[in-house]
């Protein structure tokens, strides 16, 4: 019996039945119409793409017995030859095995001799990376000026290898990875001519496990039918690839995140022993499990767009979830992924991975429900501030949170006007409940500071900032400070640091120390003293000054330069601090 494989039997012998690389279909098909055909082509990409597809098609539209042309017949002896791989004038070098400067050279002498068939000799080499430096330099002058009946065709999966004198002597094509979408397609295309059913979740993960290669995933779907014994009676499913291909079913992903989502640390550990009694690879479910994290925070930031379901109630947990709940989780899975095989086993890095979302699960409007887990439960004053902000119609005012030690009496939430005064009664018992806004302590409040152009340097390096908010504090110099509004100067070669979010984070962390969230204004006006990276830089100056003068005003020094001839090396002092 015998049986010609998926991927030989479906490969494409026109360029109209190739799956993408259009730019590539539409180049060469223009040189081949208009007469312009370069002597030497080079096809890069990853494997299964149609590389050699491509050169053989390109090889049989060259010598077509019905003329040039992108559209070869494909029905005279010279294509059926061509097809069948049997074609004198098209010769396949395997450079992986032909590595060899002699090989080069036995090339390089029947290239001088006229095709025996067709209009030219095509030499297609296939994985050309291979060939040694050697052979190269052997080719490199036939390559430049090959006789006029004779075109080069190269194949490479990894052209960083290739001389650079091979590859200023070719056209180089770089065929792109195929998407999902494009290898689902042909699949299901090819499954309908061979007579197969298959459930659309089958096609899917095989057009997933191809990763962008074609012809892995034609291996991939005869492997499934073998597994299977699909036919047009017997579809090919989804539970069937899901166990064939050791991949998680999708609903399985879908009931980890809603257990994360509710803080059910119970659910979220008994849906892990589910899932290792199939023996997943661990690492690949933490594949999904970011997948799965990309299509919510997707729906979330960009609601128009179609993300599809793949086993996970995508609406439900992007309403559940904060976008930044949903960023940090994606990179925990990513991280989590990466440090798998540090673990003790696979299983327990997964589960650690999964019960560090649960602990950094932050708490939504300062309550958690009865099923959320001890250790996430809040008591004292902090809940009680809390519940009293989320009580407030108004949205809540950010501010840096304070220490737990000595307690206190909450401040003052001046955008809670609503909230509901306390009782009298209840007033009474210290433990019922925190006293309404109007009775809170003074001293809570916090104390403005005078802002003045002398204690600027010292106010902004007593802020707690980082990054680029922290850069751009300290490149700013101050000019006023009045009626709510700080001006401040900043130089041109620092402009790009007046970006709308920096401002707005510097304002923010000056709302604490000044009572009141200041308008940053930038002037042109000189600064009315130094920005704290000058009065650094000077304080620098000063201390490696100081350095360098002690130092030569060493005895010691001063002995071995004057006696020795020694010589001091320039900028090799430094202060004791650096």
């Amino acid at each position: 019996m015998s049986y010609l494989v998926l991927a030989r039997k479906w490969r494409p012998k026109r360029f109209a039945e190739l799956v993408g690389q259009e730019h590539v279909v539409r180049a060469l098909s223009n040189a081949l119409d208009s007469g312009r055909v370069h002597h030497a082509y080079l096809f890069t990409g990853t494997r299964g793409v149609g590389k050699t597809t491509i050169a053989r098609i390109f090889a049989k539209s060259l010598n077509c017995e019905r003329g040039t042309g992108a559209d070869p017949c494909g029905e005279c002896e010279t294509c059926q030859a061509i097809d069948a791989g049997r074609y004198i004038d098209l010769l396949e070098i395997d450079a992986a095995s032909n590595t060899g400067v002699d090989n080069v050279r036995e090339l390089i002498e029947n290239a001088q001799y006229m095709p025996s068939r067709g209009r030219y000799k095509v030499y297609l080499i296939d994985e050309v990376h291979m060939l040694s430096k050697a052979a190269f330099n052997a080719l490199l002058k036939t390559l430049e000026e090959p006789p006029e009946h004779v075109k080069f065709l190269f194949a490479t999966t990894d052209p960083e290898k290739l001389l650079v004198t091979v590859l200023s002597r070719c056209l180089q094509f770089n065929l792109k990875r195929l998407d999902e979408e494009q290898i689902g397609g042909q699949i299901s295309r090819i499954l309908a001519a061979e007579g197969i059913a298959a459930e659309p979740g089958a096609v899917e993960q095989l057009a997933r496990a191809a990763d962008g290669s074609l012809r892995d995933g034609l291996s991939l779907l005869d492997q499934a039918i073998a597994y299977t014994g699909a036919n047009a009676d017997s579809a090919l499913t989804d539970a069937a690839l899901s166990t064939m291909l050791g991949t998680v079913d999708r609903t399985r992903v879908g009931a980890l995140l809603s257990a994360l989502a509710a803080g059910d640390g119970k659910a979220l550990l008994d849906e892990v022993a589910t899932l290792a009694e199939f023996s997943p690879d661990w690492a690949g479910v933490l594949d999904a499990l970011a997948e799965a994290l990309h299509r919510v925070q997707v729906k979330q930031l960009v609601p128009d767009n179609d993300v599809g379901a793949g086993g996970v109630d995508v609406e439900a947990l992007a309403s559940a979830l904060r976008p930044e709940v949903v960023q940090l989780w994606y990179q925990m899975a990513l991280n989590g992924r990466r440090d798998l095989f540090l673990a003790p086993s696979p299983r327990s890095g997964f589960e650690m991975c999964l019960l560090r979302m649960l602990a950094f699960r932050p708490v939504d409007g300062g309550t958690v429900s009865a099923s959320a887990p001890v250790a996430q439960r809040k008591t004292g004053p902090a809940a009680a501030r809390e519940a009293l902000e989320s009580a407030a119609p108004a949205k809540r005012q950010e501010a840096p949170a304070r220490p737990a030690t000595p307690p206190a009496p909450p401040r003052p939430i001046p955008q809670a006007p609503a909230a509901a005064p306390v009782p009298p009664a209840a007033a009474r018992e210290p433990a019922a409940a925190p006293p309404p806004p109007a009775q809170a302590a003074p001293t809570a409040a916090p104390v403005p500071v005078e802002l003045d152009a002398a204690g600027w340097p010292d106010f902004v390096a007593a802020l707690d900032l980082r990054g680029p908010v922290k850069e751009l504090a300290a490149s700013a110099g101050f000019v006023a400070w009045s009626d709510g509004v700080l001006r401040l100067s900043l130089p041109p070669a620092d402009d790009h640091l007046k970006a709308p979010f920096l401002v707005s984070q510097l304002a923010s962390a000056l709302a604490m120390p000044l009572g009141t969230q200041p308008q940053i204004r930038f002037d042109a006006a000189q600064a009315a003293t130094e920005t704290l990276h000058a009065r650094n830089e000077r304080q620098r100056d000063e201390r490696q000054a100081s350095a360098e003068s002690a130092f030569l005003a060493d005895p010691q020094v001063q002995r071995l330069m004057s006696q020795h001839g020694a010589k001091l090396v320039p900028d090799s002092i430094r202060p004791h601090d650096e």
